[in-house]
């Protein structure tokens, strides 16, 4: 039997993958699929995506998600978009071709563009204008890099035959058959070229990076109406794309952190936690950031940010590069077996240093090693390391903002780790609630989507609908206080050489 309701589409580009969730009545999953993808390391440091695979993988799995909820594309009242943010795209405006593979957002590769820019005293207008700083991690330097290295991009880019975009644009001018070139605040303001202040592009930045114009996405709001599906596809002609959300932006509205000083923490590949900062540009502390974010109307708002680089990716780093285990979820199990770390700590420094330390050239190390250092050691100190980033994010924003963060929402695959939210509620002093939603990423911007269209008309009572389980600390602080400390030495060291 067909559901005969209006639905929502919700697509979740992510690093390693894309995810298509159905949503229904109430925010009910009917329906998902996922894909991953393949990645790409032509050079240390260097990371890389193949745009269009990613579309490929994309279209499949929309098509797939439908298929299994034996729904009439017809039903779906609106889709929502969210993506992993800075990964920066370029392509031909008539054939559509990507000028060559899109950089990822771990890439390191313009470490020394960022360096050059700081010598000539450009970060401080960077930080002012933007509440980012200086680092290969966004999208600005990343497309500054290829207008110099790819034969004939510059010329082709000011005569305005290039068009650029984070993974969201990329995906909407696709659906819309190319009609539309847009991308939402909230990527928008992850490119090192947004004024977070005058929420628009900013010919200051642009002439400091020397990136021409005529590339740049039309900026939109994040609930509205971007352009409607093209016809091609498993999609028929006429769905509205009602909201674009970069992921920890998504991840934030999903947990309905709309107000002041409400936080969510996102375990993925990297960590981010993410605090809304209401409808004014925030004082942000040194090591944090300060982005763009939604309220729940869907109108534009603030956010300040801590990003973590490597979580997830260091789990996946001793399962498929050492070999230590062959499911990610076998990293519990493991860490269980041994009572602590025996003095092993690991910082996972795969792509360098984010929040707060801001250091890209640092490589990851593991400390601490003896003749009695088993696996099972280095497992628990990798997790360990992924609370304790965590931890280094949260300090910064309790002793450097005027929020004081009381509980932690978290969602992401890592949360099903009981022993890791045991260990970042013990870490962090307060209450850590996973939500009874995993996928809190797709569910926000569905959730912006359905609101948008008139579909779910208070996203408040959709809310109140989701459950947490409570993870309360229960380590001694002493002992907290001692873990902290040894990581900190630990961290010291490590960027005394570099």
């Amino acid at each position: 039997m067909q559901v005969r309701s209006p639905v929502v589409l919700s697509v979740d580009q992510g690093t390693t993958g894309t995810r298509a969730i159905i949503y229904g009545a109430g925010g009910k999953v009917l329906a998902s699929a996922y894909q991953e993808f393949r990645q790409h390391y032509p050079v240390p440091g260097w990371v890389e995506h193949d745009a269009l695979e990613i579309l490929q993988t994309s279209s499949r799995v929309m098509g797939r998600a439908l298929r299994d909820a034996r729904i009439r594309p017809a039903r779906v009242a609106a889709i929502g978009i969210t993506n992993q943010r800075e990964t920066t795209v370029m392509w031909d405006r008539q054939t559509g071709v990507p000028v060559g593979r899109a950089i990822v957002w771990q890439d390191r590769r313009t470490a020394p563009m960022c360096a050059a820019l700081r010598e000539r005293g450009a970060e401080p207008v960077f930080r002012r204008k933007t509440g980012l700083v200086l680092d290969p991690y966004f999208s600005g330097t990343k497309i500054a890099w290829m207008l110099r290295h790819i034969p004939g991009l510059r010329r082709r880019a000011v005569a305005g035959k290039i068009l650029f975009g984070t993974i969201d644009a990329w995906l909407l001018w696709n659906l819309t058959g190319g009609v539309t070139h847009a991308t939402d605040m909230t990527n928008a303001s992850r490119t090192l070229l947004f004024d977070i202040h005058e929420k628009k592009w900013d010919r200051e930045l642009m002439r400091l990076l020397d990136v021409p114009e005529a590339l740049m996405p039309r900026v939109i709001s994040s609930g509205e109406i971007a352009g409607t599906t093209s016809g091609a596809g498993d999609l028929p002609k006429g769905i509205p794309v009602a909201a674009i959300l970069g992921d920890q932006q998504a991840a934030l509205y999903g947990h309905g952190c709309y107000g002041m000083g409400e936080a969510k923490n996102t375990y993925g590949t990297g960590c981010f936690m993410m605090i809304h900062a209401g409808r004014k540009v925030p004082k942000v502390p040194h090591g944090l950031l300060a982005t763009m974010a939604c309220d729940i109307h869907g109108k534009p708002a603030y956010a300040l940010e801590g990003a973590v680089f490597t979580a997830g990716a260091a789990i996946q780093w001793l399962r498929d590069g050492l070999k230590f285990f062959k499911r990610s979820r076998d990293s519990e199990a493991l860490a269980l077996k041994v009572r602590d770390t025996g003095g092993v700590v690991m910082i996972p420094a795969l792509t360098g240093l984010g929040s707060p330390y801001w250091n890209p050239n640092v490589r990851g190390v593991i400390a601490g090693l003896t003749r009695g250092t088993r696996i099972e050691h280095v497992v628990r100190a990798a997790l360990e390391a992924i609370a304790q980033q965590t931890a280094d994010v949260f300090e910064k924003v309790e002793n450097g903002s005027p929020f004081r963060l009381r509980t932690l929402r978290v969602d992401g695959g890592a949360t099903e780790n009981r022993f890791l939210m045991q260990f970042q509620a013990d870490l962090l002093g307060v209450p850590v609630l996973v939500s009874d939603l995993a996928e809190s990423t797709a569910w926000g911007v569905a959730k912006l989507a359905g609101h948008t269209v008139g579909l779910w008309a208070d996203p408040e009572k959709l809310d109140r609908e989701r459950r947490y389980f409570r993870y309360r600390p229960r380590m001694e602080r002493s002992r907290a206080t001692a873990l902290r400390a040894a990581w900190k030495h630990q961290v010291r060291r490590l960027l005394s050489e570099f």
